[in-house]
């Protein structure tokens, strides 16, 4: 098991793919052989970002996307014949990156988290845990992320403090456990394929 501590300070901003906003990049990885880290070669990204106005989402074919509002409520995600509702927070929703999607805020600016792959390259999950209680994770990448103020978890009896904004990383090579001891965090679980 390796853990390390993202803080927001050492966090990066990259434009959104259709340039209509700005992501925090929290972590990602991308094709070793790829000569740019950039949309072409992404494995995989976590990040959070405001939407501030109405409007359309990139476009992203051969993306799987994971979506989850952590501050404000009222987003609804409409595409051709299905809505995403997101009104409350902390509720995932799941659509991939070819959909045309245009939000529509009921009740002012909201902030989301995503996680994002490359189809095919890795499965992805996103939850919040917000009662105490012990979680499996299995192998792989693990991103437990203070979203809306400090929490506390044990993983694999070592308790562990997260700071208001910050993000445990959590590699696995083999499963574990994790509990939620106080506050309330995002999860986001990444298993590369191959």
């Amino acid at each position: 098991m390796k853990v390390t501590l993202l803080k927001p300070e050492n966090y990066t901003r990259s434009l959104w793919k259709n340039g209509g906003g700005i992501f925090t990049d929290i972590a990602g990885a991308y094709r070793a052989d790829a000569p740019a880290k950039d949309w072409s070669s992404l494995l995989w990204r976590f990040a959070s970002t405001p939407i501030m106005t109405p409007g359309p989402f990139s476009y992203m074919p051969g993306v799987d996307r994971l979506q989850m509002v952590v501050r404000g409520r009222g987003l609804v995600l409409k595409a051709p014949e299905r809505e995403f509702d997101e009104r409350n927070p902390f509720t995932t929703v799941r659509f991939t990156g070819e959909l045309e999607i245009v939000t529509e805020l009921e009740a002012g600016p909201v902030e989301v988290v995503n996680l994002m792959a490359r189809r095919n390259a890795a499965e992805i999950e996103l939850v919040a845990l917000r009662e105490s209680g012990d979680r499996r994770l299995s192998a792989g990448t693990h991103l437990v992320y203070a979203a809306c103020g400090d929490c506390h978890i044990r993983l694999d009896g070592e308790d562990f403090a997260i700071t208001d904004g910050s993000t445990l990383r959590v590699e696995l090579s083999e499963a574990s456990e994790v509990a939620l001891v106080s506050g309330l965090v995002v999860l986001g679980s990444i298993q590369v394929a191959g």
